[in-house]
């Protein structure tokens, strides 16, 4: 018997999946919570959390966004997602995670808190890619913000063009 290609509608409802702010789907998977909380400046978090993150033709775009905690991507199935990363500096980083290590695609990605991050689908034959991301200390959406497109190319002029590309239009 051939096993048939999965597809994002299918990933979507055998992971339960949800829609996310920033664009795509996803799902917390786990949260320590068997550990004392951290306390952080902005109040109480996991020690880490967890989710899956999936983008699909029909939501490519992961949307600029700023996160205090520090995250580590893990590449699972499907095309290759290029993340686009803005540092303090305003220097810019791009990686592409995947699954073809032979030609630099990464497995696991380190993106540390105070980084401007966006992500964004490749072509390819699956329609969908899926990772999971471990963050510390655990996510809580009142330490990340959404990218706004004027103030982000105010801040870094020299990346309008991707800027509006990865960001939603506010006006």
């Amino acid at each position: 018997m051939l096993k048939r290609q999965a597809s994002a509608k299918d990933v979507i409802t055998a992971l339960k999946l949800e829609s996310h702010i920033e664009g795509g789907y996803f799902r917390r998977t786990f949260q320590a919570d068997h550990r004392e909380m951290l306390e952080t400046e902005g109040g109480s978090r996991y020690l880490m959390t967890s989710i899956y993150y999936l983008l699909t033709e029909e939501s490519p775009v992961g949307q600029f966004h700023f996160n205090q905690s520090d995250i580590l991507h893990y590449f699972h199935l499907g095309d290759a997602i290029e993340y686009s990363l803005i540092h303090p500096d305003g220097s810019l980083q791009t990686l592409v995670m995947g699954s073809d290590v032979l030609a630099g695609q990464h497995l696991q990605l380190h993106v540390p808190g105070g980084i401007w991050k966006a992500s964004r689908l490749l072509n390819g034959e699956n329609g969908f890619g899926l990772i999971s991301e471990a963050v510390s200390p655990g996510f809580d959406f009142a330490d990340m913000e959404m990218g706004n497109r004027r103030k982000l190319t105010a801040q870094y002029p020299q990346h309008r063009a991707l800027i509006e590309k990865l960001t939603r239009d506010e006006d």
